[in-house]
């Protein structure tokens, strides 16, 4: 191209390098654009993984056994550091990996209060907390409602 510019003997060099230049454009904004379909491929099985593992770990035993779980236990399964597990959710749902889980909890929570006949504190043990009153105190910050003005809400 330097060649072709530093010539100027012929009358379309500035046609030809101007085309050349066009063919770069084009070659970088398709493999631009390329990087972000394989990222949002990527990503979506990150957030499908990421779901399919709290429904099975409020599915299964692993809550009674474990307690609650944490970022890390997640950030570990799906191979990926804690920070950047909760940024990705981040971007990518508006949530951390924090407030996933315990907006898991309390859509269980939910569940449990309104078809259940389980009390405040056996529904606080079996979804991992020590202390019912830490349920009680995450389920109004979340749900905006008491555990027991949920449930009568039902009634």
């Amino acid at each position: 191209m330097t060649s072709e510019y530093e010539a100027r003997t012929y009358i379309f060099s500035q046609d030809v390098i101007i085309a050349q230049l066009e063919l770069l454009f084009t070659y970088a904004e398709r493999f631009y654009q390329r990087q972000f379909i394989t990222r949002k491929v990527s990503n979506h099985q990150i957030i499908s993984r990421m779901e399919e593992l709290l429904n099975d770990y409020f599915k299964g035993d692993e809550l009674q056994i474990k307690g609650m779980p944490s970022v890390h236990y997640f950030a570990d399964a799906l191979h990926l550091s804690p920070n950047y597990l909760s940024r990705l959710l981040k971007t990518l749902t508006g949530q951390s990996t924090k407030d996933l889980i315990i907006s898991k909890v309390v859509d269980i929570a939910k569940e449990k209060l309104s078809t259940t006949d389980l009390t405040i504190n056996e529904i606080a043990y079996d979804l991992g907390f020590d202390h019912p009153q830490s349920f009680s105190k995450m389920f109004k910050s979340k749900a905006n409602l008491s555990p027991v003005s949920f449930r009568r809400s039902f009634n």
